[in-house]
């Protein structure tokens, strides 16, 4: 099964996985989030996210997921990924997150599809829906 680290601003990724515990009833293994607060410095923080990156990888590789693109929680995932083995991407919602948490044993890019899919279609105006 492939890792998930969310790297959030804050506590933005803590709160999107006890949002996806309520909707599962459970808490996912191999999910751990790392909060970047206005104050850090997000070199400082690598050391912590390649721990992090262990923790979770049991040798199927990680998908980091971050909030905006650009953005310092972003930019220190952007050094953290390596093709094939640890994918990020950016946008994180709680549609993404539970796509990614459900297909992470179908295979890396069947879940970087799936993840992606449940951020944009999780976006919908609800009148026109």
């Amino acid at each position: 099964m492939i890792g998930l680290l969310l790297i959030t601003h804050d506590t933005l990724g803590e709160a999107l996985i006890q949002c996806a515990c309520h909707v599962m009833n459970k808490r996912p293994e191999q999910l751990l989030q790392l909060g970047v607060a206005a104050g850090d410095d997000p070199n400082d923080l690598i050391p912590l996210a390649q721990q992090m990156l262990k923790i979770v990888d049991k040798g199927e590789g990680v998908l980091v997921m971050t909030d905006i693109y650009g953005a310092s929680p972003s930019n220190l995932a952007a050094k953290l990924l390596q093709p094939g083995k640890i994918e990020g991407l950016a946008g994180i919602n709680l549609p993404m997150l539970l796509r990614a948490i459900n297909y992470r044993d179908k295979g890396m890019e069947t879940l970087l599809s799936r993840a992606t899919g449940g951020g944009r279609d999780g976006v919908l105006n609800m009148l026109k829906h």
